[in-house]
């Protein structure tokens, strides 16, 4: 059975080939665990849920793996903004503790988990917690930091988006062009506009790391939970359209700086849920 999918990465739709027969490799960018999700959050699952269920139905095997975001997470991609998960701390009245935030995340987990029930979606093959997954974020920091593809800036480790020929590839994005890049805010010792945050300096709450305390920015996460579960070259990644411009883009290039490779061979993303009302 032939599974035809519009790749993103290469604005075609393509005759599905997995890189290992009768197995696949599928990521999807999971919510950030500090509010309940809402219906547009919601249809990312149902996406990434009837996709896995074509190819199951096809006769494949799918390893999928959904993150959870429960530290950090800036409101905005492009690394401004509140940080989502203090916002969520301040709206309950809890401290602002490690502690606190991982109780938070704890909470909204088990009610994101109910939605996926509620709307009878699968449950992920593999559910890693960011918060568990530091060590792996640091030692791909390293990679990076060793082949010169990150810098200090006064806020943070940055990404040099420059030392990445091909950014902006999923999408044929247009960085001097593309209004998503409008929103990025300068940072004191930034190389380029659209370099972003790998990782982001807070000396009274965070974690310990060789560039110091502090956490790993929410792109970087992504690609060292993916990595470890699926390997540094795997076959599906769904997100909103709204994770093109900047987050699934950095995605790429920070991993492929790293390993050298392609990081992933397709990629799906969903529209937005569009709610009209009468004049």
């Amino acid at each position: 059975m032939a599974i035809t999918l519009y790749n993103t990465l290469s604005g075609k739709k393509e005759i599905f080939t997995p890189i290992e027969k009768r197995h696949v490799g599928m990521y999807n960018c999971g919510p950030t665990v500090y509010d309940y999700a809402h219906l547009g959050n919601l249809r990312s699952y149902v996406f990434a849920d009837i996709v896995r269920r074509t190819l199951e139905y096809g006769g494949y095997e799918v390893k999928q793996v959904v993150n959870i975001t429960d530290i950090g997470h800036l409101s905005d991609d492009g690394d401004s903004g509140e940080d989502k998960m203090t916002k969520g701390l301040l709206r309950e009245g809890k401290s602002l503790s490690l502690e606190s935030m991982k109780e938070l995340g704890e909470m909204y987990t088990e009610k994101f988990l109910e939605d996926l029930d509620a709307l009878n979606i699968e449950r992920p093959s593999v559910l890693p917690k960011a918060s568990e997954h530091i060590a792996e974020d640091i030692e791909l920091l390293k990679r990076l930091d060793a082949g010169g593809h990150i810098y200090r800036a006064m806020d943070g480790m940055y990404f040099d988006i420059s030392r990445f020929r091909d950014y902006g590839k999923l999408g044929d994005i247009e960085m001097n062009a593309d209004e998503s890049y409008a929103r990025i805010t300068p940072t004191e010792g930034k190389k380029n506009r659209a370099d972003f945050a790998v990782w982001k300096f807070n000396d009274a709450l965070g974690y310990e790391s060789p560039w110091g305390k502090g956490f790993p920015g929410w792109h970087i996460e992504c690609s060292a939970m993916s990595m470890k579960y699926l390997g540094e070259t795997f076959d599906l990644h769904t997100g909103g359209i709204d994770h093109i411009p900047v987050h699934h883009n950095n995605e790429i290039a920070q991993s492929e700086s790293a390993t050298g490779k392609q990081y992933v061979h397709y990629w799906l993303h969903n529209a937005f849920i569009n709610i009209g009302t009468d004049a």
